[in-house]
């Protein structure tokens, strides 16, 4: 593939994450633009970016490590998730951002992503779990649990605890939990679907969105009840028996959206 092809090919992912590194479109695109007349001006850059995909992210972060471009920002972010995303990612230092964004938002390995930072893979897997604590810092809340088996309700309380969040309260039936929300609304839900009285944990969740989007996890045995199309199927779905750091996992992607709406 010609080499001016390969990268408009790559550009619209280069756009993207410019933009989710720097915040903004405008200073994103600066950068952009940025690395590409650099390689025009540089026959060695130029060369190098024949290496495809990965050699173009390396152009860029030498650009982008090199200097900063103020560029004003008066733009606002495209949707409720794109604001919540650039509401965390502004509080995660440069570096770790940067391995973050590369590894989950552009899906590059620790060791593609070692070879655009100039690191070691090992140093890039330390950086992305610095901003993930970070994250989980940033956005520490009250959780509610809804679970009528007691070993599994303690398993995530926990677990909870351990990431820096506090309990607002555990419910073993819809009742239950209607009882704490009256009390105080929970900044993120994790919910069984079959609970203790034959009631449901949807119908427990529905209570609660109807005060306000709070991002739910649903935590079941039963996933093919909520995965049937005929309703709006859920962003963060765990199977029982599950592990701690899948739950985990989506406990920080859930608060980092800060929203259970799908992903667009």
């Amino acid at each position: 593939m010609p080499l001016g092809q390969d990268i408009a090919t790559n550009l619209p992912y280069l756009r993207r994450y410019a933009r989710a590194l720097t915040g903004a479109q405008a200073t994103g695109d600066a950068f952009v633009r940025a690395t590409l007349e650099a390689a025009l001006a540089d026959e060695t850059l130029k060369k190098s970016l024949e290496g495809g995909r990965v050699a173009l992210y390396a152009a860029f972060n030498k650009v982008w490590s090199s200097a900063y471009m103020e560029v004003a920002n008066d733009e606002a972010p495209a949707g409720e998730h794109e604001a919540a995303a650039k509401a965390r990612l502004d509080a995660i230092t440069p570096l770790n951002r940067q391995a973050l964004l590369l590894t989950t938002l552009e899906d590059f390995t620790p060791a593609q992503a070692a070879q655009i930072m100039e690191l070691e893979p090992a140093d890039v897997e330390k950086l992305v779990q610095e901003a993930v604590s970070e994250i989980d810092r940033e956005t520490s809340t009250d959780v509610l649990i809804i679970e009528d088996e007691p070993l599994i309700s303690m398993q995530l309380e926990d677990l909870v605890k351990s990431l820096g969040h506090t309990i607002c309260g555990t419910a073993a039936t819809r009742t239950q939990a209607r009882e704490i929300i009256a009390e105080k609304t929970p900044g993120l839900v994790l919910a069984d679907i079959q609970l203790a009285d034959g009631s449901s944990g949807l119908d427990a969740v529905d209570d609660i969105l109807a005060i306000g989007d709070v991002p739910v996890i649903f935590i079941t045995a039963y996933p093919e009840r909520l995965l049937t199309g005929d309703r709006p199927e859920p962003t963060y779905l765990v199977t029982k028996p599950f592990e701690e750091r899948t739950v985990s996992a989506a406990v920080s992607q859930a608060l980092f959206f800060g929203s259970s709406k799908p992903l667009d």
